[in-house]
């Protein structure tokens, strides 16, 4: 085994900002990332959006170029998983037997599609998109005039949903709950993103069970608790992702809803971190209520604080949660988590954006959600980024009158 150093697993967002970290704070030894996929670190916001509209785009948008990689001095391990962590002997067993020896260890492991419990030809010919490789297969599927099934109103659901239809396909999305975007999004917010879709063309099933998928001659035959029967030529599965807590649980560390970590990002283990979709820890601006966040900043954020801490600053994570999503010519972005607020002051900023104040009960800013054009929305969302996390208490009747500049709030 080579000498012990910093070892990282998991190649994504996390992973990638925790390295370039390590080494700006002065970490004078070894930086290892160990990835299973063939990729080097690449942004995944693209893979629903951008890279399934671009035909010529044969390779993901990377975050650590080669060039960055050796100006770091950071070993990247790809097509290469841990299997075992030996915790008391401070290494990481590869899948080829090899060993890396550790310091400190950062999980930054992500999280994994959840799938429909279907088996057999049928579930195998099912669409799942987590990855780079997976936006590939689906891509060509999105050809004009197909059918395309969407399960799930989440967010990779919809995006996925609007590109087909921005390709010429026919969509139709089916979502178990009363709504899309149960989670996360104010139902006033999703109303409007549901219209949106619907003026596009696409067709909702909301409420709907699956009872059955059925491979036919010209594709697939859904069948709905209600008896409806949705015939498509390809079916999208957006149902969420489970967090990989695989070798973490496997080694000992303690699991709760990922992998479960102190306000630090520091494990049960001392020497272990995580980072990023896969670590659930408490949030000190939410009264220490554990939580985990699926989302592009927070696993960037989480994978900085995390390197910071691994060398010893012991500070906690205070950012904000920060979610976006873009659909069609609008964006959607919630800055805060608004199931803390009890009511709420709504901003109309004119035409179709808006933004929803979320207030506790003792009138301090929880959460702010807006959804517009991002001209019009973005500024403002940071503004209120900045309101939730100074806990400022404002009257709902200034919050909601547009004459009244949001930055005066501060």
């Amino acid at each position: 085994m080579a000498e012990s150093g910093m070892v990282i697993i998991g190649a994504g967002e996390a992973g990638a900002r925790a390295a370039v970290e390590l080494r700006a704070r002065g970490w004078p030894g070894t930086i290892t990332i160990v990835g299973e996929e063939k990729w080097g670190p690449y942004e995944r916001p693209p893979l629903s959006k951008r890279q399934l509209l671009a035909d010529d785009e044969q390779t993901p948008v990377h975050i650590l170029r080669e060039e960055m990689l050796v100006e770091h001095n950071i070993r990247l391990l790809t097509g290469r998983p841990a299997v075992h962590i030996d915790r008391s002997g401070h290494f990481v067993e590869m899948a080829d037997g090899s060993r890396l020896r550790y310091e400190r260890l950062l999980l930054a492991t992500g999280a994994r599609p959840r799938k429909l419990p279907i088996t057999g030809p049928v579930g195998e010919k099912l669409i799942y998109l987590r990855t780079f490789d997976d936006a590939l297969n689906l891509r060509p599927r999105l050809a004009a005039g197909r059918r395309i099934a969407v399960i799930g109103g989440g967010f990779i659901g919809l995006e996925v949903a609007a590109t087909a239809v921005e390709r010429g396909c026919a969509v139709t999305l089916i979502e178990i709950g009363p709504r899309i975007l149960m989670r996360a999004v104010p139902s006033e917010i999703a109303a409007l993103m549901e219209a949106r879709h619907r003026a596009a063309g696409v067709t909702f099933k909301l409420g709907a069970g699956l009872e059955r998928i059925a491979e036919t001659a010209d594709g697939f035959e859904l069948l709905l608790a209600d008896q409806t029967v949705v015939r498509c030529d390809e079916v999208v599965i957006g149902i969420g992702v489970v967090p990989e807590t695989t070798l973490a649980a496997e080694c000992g560390l303690e699991i709760e809803n990922g992998v479960k970590a102190d306000e630090r990002l520091a494990t049960s283990d001392p020497a272990i971190f995580a980072a990023g979709d896969c670590c659930s820890f408490p949030h000190v601006r939410y009264g220490g209520r554990r939580i985990r966040l699926e989302a592009w900043r927070n696993a960037q954020d989480q994978g900085i604080h995390a390197a910071a801490n691994m060398l010893g600053a012991n500070e906690p994570y205070r950012a904000i949660p920060w979610f976006w999503s873009d659909q069609y010519d609008l964006t959607l972005q919630v800055a805060g988590l608004p199931e803390f607020g009890v009511s709420a002051a709504v901003r109309e900023l004119g035409g179709s954006a808006k933004l929803m104040f979320h207030l506790e009960e003792d009138g301090t800013l929880a959460a702010v959600s807006g959804i517009g054009p991002s001209s019009a929305i973005a500024k403002e969302v940071r503004i209120g980024e900045k309101l939730v996390e100074r806990r400022a208490s404002i009257d709902a009747v200034r919050l909601a009158d547009p004459g009244v500049k949001l930055k005066s709030l501060l």
